[in-house]
């Protein structure tokens, strides 16, 4: 008897040994465990230790980190009928774990899915030149479409940005030319009004000088001393005749004599 009250013993001490470790779970702190109890769903599990009853409870851990994954390239066409391949980044979370365990499978995979599909929708909404010019928006309009399915399975979508945007070479060299000529406008436009700023203030510097004698012939003097400081060069004037006269008079002599 005592051989075979031995291995009993033994199989005794193990079937409570596991019972045992089965009383209770542990947590971490990003962590919560849903709990079924004879296969009813039971209260949700915080971080820390809890208490389990062997071979009647189960639990489900969930993480409730935020999860970063890229998403598969997706071929598709834009609105205006431009092929293109686009890239994106996902940030999303467990927000609910009761819904998370019951409401779906496999929620990584259905997020994931869920993403790529509302990937090609945005872009077919959208056309090639608010995908190059107006990214935050396409964002946006990704993030509102992939919220209306994750939310029923307790999943929150943080962000949704697209990453790369590849469209056809020959569009490129469109892309390239258009901006160019845009660029060539603009500095027309700039040099035309500069020319129109300048016209203008020239006009009005010769209406002033236009209006006194004295101030004309200060800036033809001026002009002429400038001229013979950047060349090296001989420079005949004519004097006025007014000054002439007047240098006369200053002189004492009377008008007409030389």
């Amino acid at each position: 008897m005592l051989s075979i009250g031995l291995p009993l013993l033994i199989v005794v001490a193990v079937v409570l040994a596991v019972a045992a470790l089965k009383t209770f779970g542990i947590n971490q702190e990003y962590q919560r465990a849903v709990l079924f109890r004879l296969g009813r769903l039971g209260q949700t599990k915080g971080p820390g230790w809890y208490w389990l009853i062997p071979f009647v409870d189960r639990v489900v851990r969930i993480d409730t980190r935020t999860i970063t994954y890229q998403l598969e390239t997706q071929e598709t066409i834009t609105r205006d009928g431009v092929a293109v391949r686009v890239n994106a980044v996902l940030w999303f979370r467990a927000e609910s774990p009761v819904q998370v365990v019951t409401s779906v499978e496999n929620w990584h995979a259905a997020t994931i899915q869920a993403a790529e599909t509302a990937l090609r929708d945005a872009i077919g909404q959208s056309d090639l030149d608010d995908m190059l010019k107006n990214r935050l928006a396409i964002n946006r309009r990704l993030q509102d479409l992939l919220r209306e399915a994750s939310l029923k399975w307790g999943v929150e979508v943080d962000s949704v940005e697209i990453k790369d945007v590849d469209i056809p070479e020959q569009m490129q060299r469109a892309i390239a030319r258009e901006a160019e000529a845009i660029r060539e406008k603009r500095a027309r436009i700039i040099k035309a009004e500069g020319e129109q700023v300048a016209a203008q203030k020239l006009s009005e510097a010769a209406d002033k000088l236009g209006g006194s004698s004295g101030a004309l012939e200060l800036r033809r003097l001026q002009t002429l001393a400038e001229i013979g400081t950047e060349h090296n060069s001989t420079i005949v004037a004519m004097l006025p005749v007014e000054l002439i006269h007047a240098a006369r008079k200053i002189a004492g002599l009377p008008p007409g004599e030389e």
